[in-house]
C-alpha cells in the first residue's frame, strides 16, 4: 500500500476514492476551502460527482504540508493550471515521490506538453502520465476501467501499475510518453467536434466520419510532434478518443451540444465550466501550421470557436475538399 496524495478535487476525487477503497492512504489537497467544506458536509462532491460516497477516511486539506510525506504525487489539474499549481506545492513534494500527472492538455503560451512542465518544475522527480478512457463519474463508482501508465523511466510507470492496479482498475504500460500524451490532449477537439455534430443532428454517419478522419489527424500530428502511430490504436488513442467523443460524462461532448444547437463557443464554455478541446484546438491548429501538417476538422473546429463561423458552413467545406487515397504516410515508418 502507499502513501497518496491528490492535487486538486475534481477528477482527483473519483480517484481518491478508488485508492482508499483499495487499501491505500489517501490525502487530496486544493487552495479552495469552500470545496472541501462541502465535500466534508455532504459526503460527496455534488457538483462534480454526484452520488459518488467519499469516505473520511480520506483527508481533505488546504494545508500543503499534507504533500510532505506522499510517496506518490497525483496531479489532477486542469491543463492550465498545472505549473502555477507545480510552483505551489514544489516545497512540499519529497525528492524520492513519484509524480503522477492524469491532467490531459498542452500548457497556454509555451504548448509544452504537461509532463514537460512538471519536469521543469521537479526535475529530481520521476514523472509518469497517465492517459486512457476514465471519466471520474465511473472512476468514482469503480466502474471496470483500464488505463496507460507511461514514463522516460519505465521502472517508475511500472511501479503505478503494480502498486494501484486492482480488480476495478487495471494498468497497462507504455513507453510512448509524446504518444499517451498527445492522444489524450488531442481527442479533446475531436470530441468537442462530436458533440457539435449531434447538436446539428447529422446523425451516427457523421459522427463516425469526425471521430476516424479525426484520429487520422491525431495520430498525423502526434507522429510529427515525436509519437509512434502505434501508440494511437491503443487506450491512449482510440481508446480515449471513443469514450470523449460519445459519452454525456464529457464536458467536450455536452459543449459541442450547446454549440450545435446554436450557442456560441463562448457561451458553451461558459456554461459547462472546464472544456479542455477549446483551449486545445486553439493550440493544436497553430502548432499543426507551424509544422505544416494537414488537419482538416481541427482547423474548421478552431474556426467555430474563434472566428465565429457556422458549424453547418463548416461541415460543407469538410465534404467539398479534394478527393485523396485514404492511406497515410506514418502508415509506412517502421
Amino acid at each position: 500500500m502507499a502513501r497518496i496524495t491528490i492535487l486538486g478535487c475534481g477528477f482527483g476525487t473519483a480517484l481518491a476514492v478508488l485508492f482508499d477503497k483499495h487499501g491505500h492512504e489517501v490525502s487530496a489537497w486544493t487552495k479552495y476551502r469552500e470545496e472541501i467544506d462541502a465535500i466534508q458536509r455532504d459526503g460527496e462532491h455534488k457538483k462534480l460527482l454526484p452520488g459518488v460516497i467519499v469516505p473520511p477516511s480520506i483527508r481533505f486539506d488546504t494545508d500543503k504540508s499534507i504533500i510532505s510525506n506522499a510517496e506518490i504525487v497525483v496531479f489532477a489539474i486542469p491543463s492550465r493550471f498545472v505549473r502555477e499549481a507545480a510552483k505551489n506545492v514544489k516545497d512540499y513534494v519529497p525528492e524520492n515521490a513519484v509524480i503522477l500527472n492524469v491532467g490531459k492538455g498542452f500548457e497556454e503560451g509555451t504548448n509544452k506538453r504537461l509532463s514537460q512542465v512538471l519536469k521543469e518544475e521537479f526535475p529530481h522527480n520521476p514523472v509518469v502520465v497517465m492517459a486512457g478512457p476514465c471519466h471520474a463519474e465511473e472512476v468514482g463508482r469503480n466502474m471496470p476501467t483500464t488505463v496507460v501508465m507511461a514514463s522516460d523511466q519505465p521502472r517508475y510507470a511500472e511501479y503505478l501499475q503494480e502498486t494501484l492496479q486492482n480488480q476495478h482498475f487495471r494498468i497497462y504500460v507504455n513507453d510512448d510518453v509524446p504518444g499517451c500524451e498527445l492522444g489524450a490532449a488531442l481527442k479533446n477537439p475531436i470530441a468537442l467536434c462530436c458533440g457539435i455534430v449531434e447538436g446539428m443532428g447529422l446523425g451516427d454517419n457523421t459522427l463516425a466520419a469526425i471521430m476516424t478522419r479525426g484520429l487520422t489527424e491525431i495520430t498525423r500530428l502526434g507522429v510529427q510532434l515525436g509519437a509512434k502511430w502505434e501508440t494511437f490504436t491503443g487506450l491512449a488513442g482510440v481508446g480515449d478518443l471513443i469514450v470523449t467523443c460519445t459519452s454525456t460524462h464529457s464536458r467536450n461532448h455536452r459543449a459541442g451540444m450547446l454549440i450545435g444547437g446554436g450557442a456560441t463557443a463562448e457561451e458553451a464554455v461558459k456554461k459547462v465550466g472546464t472544456v479542455e478541446g477549446y483551449g486545445c484546438v486553439n493550440i493544436a491548429y497553430k502548432i499543426a501550421r507551424e509544422l505544416g501538417v494537414a488537419v482538416p476538422i481541427i482547423e474548421q473546429l478552431y474556426k467555430v470557436c474563434y472566428e465565429g463561423v457556422d458549424p453547418l458552413d463548416c461541415v460543407k467545406q469538410l465534404m467539398s475538399r479534394p478527393s485523396k487515397h485514404e492511406k497515410e504516410q506514418y502508415w509506412n515508418i517502421q
